[in-house]
């Protein structure tokens, strides 16, 4: 079983950015970074340009539930950062969730 912690720390984020590779789809950007433990990290950050604080909240809540329900799948020893695109504005919960196991395909670190 992996444990997730999360990615909680600016500085912590920009060694994401900095140092980890990216791929995008139409409504999200992942960043994968090796951090050298058995325990993934994931953090998310959604711009003001994709809605309401409400809406934000609910997103940040969609990514990381549909991360922990696929858990299991995905490798261990990592650093994940979720982005959200402009264009996720308004999107639903199966939406985010098929765009995010995409890019964690495209990655790799989905079994």
């Amino acid at each position: 079983m992996i444990f997730t912690e999360g990615l909680k720390k600016n500085s912590d984020f920009r060694e994401v950015y900095d140092k980890g590779r990216s791929k995008a789809n139409r409504y999200l950007v992942v960043y994968v970074k090796e951090n050298g433990s058995t325990k993934n990290r994931l953090g998310v950050s959604i711009s003001k340009k994709v809605g309401n604080s409400v809406y934000r909240h609910y997103f940040k809540r969609c990514v990381k539930e549909s991360y922990r329900l696929h858990e299991e799948m995905f490798n261990s020893g990592l650093d994940i950062v979720v982005l959200a695109r402009g264009s996720a504005k308004g999107i639903k919960y199966s939406d985010i969730e098929s765009a995010m196991l995409h890019l964690m395909r495209i990655h790799k670190v989905y079994r």
